[in-house]
Order: C-alpha cells, then structure tokens, then sequence
C-alpha cells in the first residue's frame, strides 16, 4: 500500500488576524467535567461493570471534580442502572453534578429523564453531529436538516425537565465534529438551540465544542475558540466548553490554548483513557498549570491511587514516561543531570520558589521523594553516585575519590545490564577505598598531644608486628615519619577531607586522604566512630592502595616480560623446524 501524502487535505483554518488569544494568560482553573465513566468506558475493550464504576466514581468525587459525566443512560441498561445507584444509595455530593448523555431523538431523552428522577442536580448533555461529512455522508442530509435535529433535540430536553420541576437542571450542547464543521454554520446551529432553552446568567447552558477528531493544529483550535466566542449570541448566559481528543497527540496543549482563546470549561478524562488515541488527559492539563503557579482546583497530590485506580479500571497501564505521574519522570540517569540535580537540591531553600534543575514541580508535591529522582546506570556520572552515597549514607565523597569510584560503579552496571543500587555502590567504594587490612593492617595507636604530637602505631604485617612512633605538627606529619620509618617509604599528602556521619553519641566520622607516592596518587577511606582512628585508617588504606597498585604493575611487567622472551625464541624455533 502506497504511503501517500496527496489523499489528505489540511484541517478548516479560519480568518482570524485580529487573534487575542496568545497574548492571554491563564490565572485560574477552569471548571473541570470528567467524562471517564462514560466517553471513556466506552473506549475500553471490556467496559467496566458496577464495582470498578464505583471505584472510579469515588476517586473522581475526592480528586475535586464537580461535574462528573457518568454514562448514556438511555443507550445503555448498565449505565441506567449505575445512574440509579448513585442516586438511590445517597452517594451524589451536594456540590457534585452528575451529567448524562442523550442523542437528539425524543424516546432518547425521555428515557434520559426517567434515569435522573429524584436527583437533586444534573446536566442532561444533548448532541448531533454537524460536520459536512456527517451530513450528507453519514445522515444524507444538508445544513437545515441537521440545524432541525439539534433545534428538535433541544425542544425535547426542555419539555421533558418540567416535568421534573424538583432537579435543578443544566443543559448542555455539543454540535459533535465542532472542529471539521463550518465555523458559521456550528455558530447557527448553536444560537438556535440557545434561543429555545432561553439561559440567562444567573442560570447559564453550556455550549460544548468537541474536537471528536483532532484535525489541525492546537493554534487552529484556539481561533475556532476565540472566533466562536466573539460571535455567539447570549455570551454571558453561556458556559463554553471544550471536548478535546488526541488524534494528532496535540489535545492537552488544544486545551490549554482553548482556555487562553475564552473557554471557561473543559472535558477530559484521568491519564487521557478514551477513543482512538484518547482524550485531553485532565491530571497533565491540571498540572500544567501547577506548574505555572496556577491552583487548578484539583487535588492530585496522591498520583499513585490515581495510577492504581485507574489502571485497575481501565485495564490499560500508565507509561513510565506520562506527564508528570509516570514512574520515571522524576529520575535521571544522565550525569550530568544528576549532578546539576544535586546541586540545586543542596541550595534550594524551602520558603524560595522553586528553581531546581530538570524538576520543573518540586516531586514531594505529589507524593514522590527524592529516591526516584537519581537512578545510577552505565550512562550516569559521579553526581549520581555521589548523590546516592550521600543520601542513604551520609558518605559526602570528595571531587578527587568521586573520580577513581566512578568508572567502577559504571562496570557495576554495565555487567549487571541495568540499575545499580545505592547499597552496591556503597559496597564498591568500601571494597576499593576502605583497604586497612591489607598488605598492612593497623593494630593500635596511641596519641600524646602534649607539645608535638607523638604517635605510637602497632602495625600487623605478613612478617608479624611492627612498631613505629613518629613526632610531627600534628596526627598526619606524625604518622608520616612513623611510617616511614617502619617501612621505609615516605609519600606525601595531597589532600584530606573528613565530616561527621549521623549527629549525637551514634555519630561515625568518614575520612579520606589522598596521597602521592613515587609519582602516583592514590585516595583512601576509612569509616570509624573515633575521628582519630578515621584518619589513621584512612592513611593506611591509601598506602596500601598504593603498595597493591605497585605489586600489580610488577606482575604485569614480568608478565610481559616473559612473553617478550618467548616471542623473542619463537623464530630459532621456525628456523630449526
């Protein structure tokens, strides 16, 4: 099959050059319509039965939704039945109004009726299709015939609510395929159903503009938006609404642009579950502008109960990637990532506005915590790792020791084919760095600090004890002469670093040093509940780091060596064959 272009046409663009809406900005939440019970249940392989409705039901009413759309009564017995339920078991909130859906046919809507008698509050949500497709494709018929069925619709609905004078009713509108239909005729067919059900507003309809099939870009949306509003009749006596869908992935940022463009109210449902590629997602429109500073009026500080509910729902699961809630968007593997991450959550103040590197909302906002934030991988660098050590052990390594423990932990992982945890890399650095059993081991020391410091130091070695004392300015010039004398190999301290791990009588104190010897660095660390014994340990744990190193290095050349020698005979040996 032919992959070609020619056969489509770009979507309806309209004459807007005088366009308000970019200059706009968005200030408040929009009043906020979930349409999960019913445009997206009816999206669903295995449409949900009573108990999963109810579910979801229950987590729509504590997320803070107050318009909450919940089946199509009149098309469905189980979603008649569900509507009983919620109005005879009491489970409707005072400040929650349930809406239904109803094709515009007579039988439909009085049907629709009989389904909501006894509530107290609802919106009865009346459609037809109007774009040019529909018409004369679909219903063989032309502008007028469809104008009729919408002004039929909305006569019907009007009628059969006074027969219920005790539900406060909202109807609501929607020309379906809004966004492929001429923008001057949806406008026609729309002021013709106003001009039947009469708002005013102290009691105002709502007119719905449903993208059914997204078929132009978001800026194209928002000028329909825009131009609708300029010129629909009883503006102030009506709500308007939008319907987004993501055929072209485009539907929270249609939303957002909507809102800019005068839309006061928007459709959509949790984590985007809905027809074809889905519906506008309403927790990554809300949090959108969270992130803004906006309080979207939703409370979504509990994504993982949405996640579960929702996907034990729907039985669709929620991408590790999805906006704002997914499992891995607050992680980073990338070094330098982890690194400016760090940093920033070292400085961030928690009475300043938020400015952290690659974290647009602060994670604790909706139950995350930094544990998700830094994951180490073979493509992470030393700010990851370091950052690990530092927040589940308090290990605050120095630049230089980062250095030499970084390649390690990338072979870690690499050999492991993925993560590597905070306790392997802990486990890496103690295994490499912490090396004061070995050639050498310290046995025991003892300080006098009056005057120059004099050190006592009992060394356990492969040929038994030795002992060696040394004076100097201070712990580290002390030992220095101290072992020197005793091994007869002085070095020189580069750098050392040390910080208390813990606070109270629990406190440990970390040490690391790095040291030169014969033209070589080495780093060494040591981890003890005395300061004095730390700093001891961690001399003798680079040393020996140095002494292991040097042996290597012997064993490698007399290795290679003897291959030389080997290679060098090899051709007497041809010749004699």
């Amino acid at each position: 099959m032919a992959f070609d272009h020619r056969k489509y046409r770009p979507g309806p663009r309209i004459d807007l050059p005088d366009r308000r809406w970019p200059d706009q900005t968005i200030t408040q939440g929009p009043r906020w319509a979930s349409v999960d019970l019913r445009d997206g249940n009816q999206a669903l392989r295995r449409p949900m039965d009573v108990t999963h409705k109810r579910r979801l039901w229950e987590l729509l009413v504590r997320i803070g939704f107050k318009e909450i759309e919940v089946g199509f009564p009149a098309a469905s017995q189980p979603d008649y039945d569900f509507v009983r339920l919620l109005i005879e078991s009491g489970a409707i909130p005072e400040d929650v109004r349930v809406q239904v859906l109803v094709q515009a046919r007579e039988d439909l809507i009085r049907r629709t009726f009989q389904a909501l008698e006894g509530i107290p509050r609802a919106i009865v949500h009346v459609y037809n299709s109007t774009s040019p497709v529909q018409r004369e494709w679909v219903f063989g018929s032309d502008r007028a015939g469809v104008k009729t069925i919408a002004c039929h619709g909305a006569d019907w609905v009007a009628r059969a609510a006074l027969d219920y004078p005790d539900t406060d009713w909202t109807f609501q509108y929607s020309p379906e395929s809004f966004t492929a239909t001429e923008l001057d005729y949806a406008i026609e067919v729309c002021n013709a159903v106003v001009d039947i059900w009469q708002p005013t507003p102290a009691h105002r309809c709502i007119l719905n503009l449903p993208a059914t099939v997204e078929v132009a870009s978001p800026n194209i949306f928002a000028d329909q938006i825009e131009a609708f509003g300029r010129s629909i009749d009883r503006r102030e006596a009506i709500i308007l609404s939008v319907h987004p869908h993501n055929d072209r992935g485009g539907a929270v940022a249609a939303g957002e642009l909507a809102l800019l463009a005068g839309a006061e109210r928007v459709e959509g449902t949790l984590l985007g579950n809905g027809e074809r590629t889905g519906n506008l997602d309403l927790v990554t429109l809300a949090m959108n502008l969270y992130s803004q500073g906006v309080d979207p009026g939703l409370d979504l500080s509990n994504p993982e109960e949405i996640i579960a509910v929702v996907e034990d729902c729907t039985d669709i699961a929620t991408h590790p990637r999805h906006p704002w809630v997914g499992e891995l968007v607050y992680t980073a593997f990338s070094g330098s990532h982890q690194d400016a991450i760090g940093k920033c959550l070292k400085r961030q103040r928690p009475d300043a506005p938020w400015q952290v590197a690659y974290l647009p909302i602060d994670p604790s906002d909706i139950g995350r915590d930094y544990q998700a934030v830094i994951q180490v991988n073979s493509q992470s660098g030393k700010g990851g790792m370091a950052f690990l050590l530092e927040r589940e052990f308090g290990l605050n390594l120095p630049t230089w020791l980062r250095r030499e423990l970084a390649p390690l932990v990338q072979r870690a992982s690499e050999a492991a084919g993925g993560l590597i945890d905070a306790q392997s890399i802990r486990d890496l650095f103690v295994a490499e760095f912490i090396r004061d059993q070995h050639p050498v081991a310290l046995q025991g020391l003892t300080l006098r600090a009056q005057g120059p410091d004099q050190l006592e130091l009992r060394f356990g070695t492969a040929g038994g004890e030795q002992r060696a004392s040394g004076t100097g300015a201070g712990v580290i010039e002390a030992f220095s002469q101290a072992w020197t004398s005793a091994f007869g190999r002085d070095f020189a301290v580069i750098d050392y670093q040390e910080h208390a791990i813990g606070a109270g009588t629990e406190a440990e104190a970390a040490a690391y040093v790095l040291i030169e010897q014969d033209g070589t660095r080495h780093a060494g660390a040591a981890i003890d509940r005395d300061s004095l014994n730390a700093a001891i340990r961690a001399l003798v744990s680079a040393l020996n780091r140095a002494a292991l190193a040097e042996d290597e290095r012997t064993r490698t050349a007399r290795t290679s060596g003897e291959g030389h020698a080997r290679s060098q005979r090899q051709p007497d040996q041809r010749l004699a064959v």
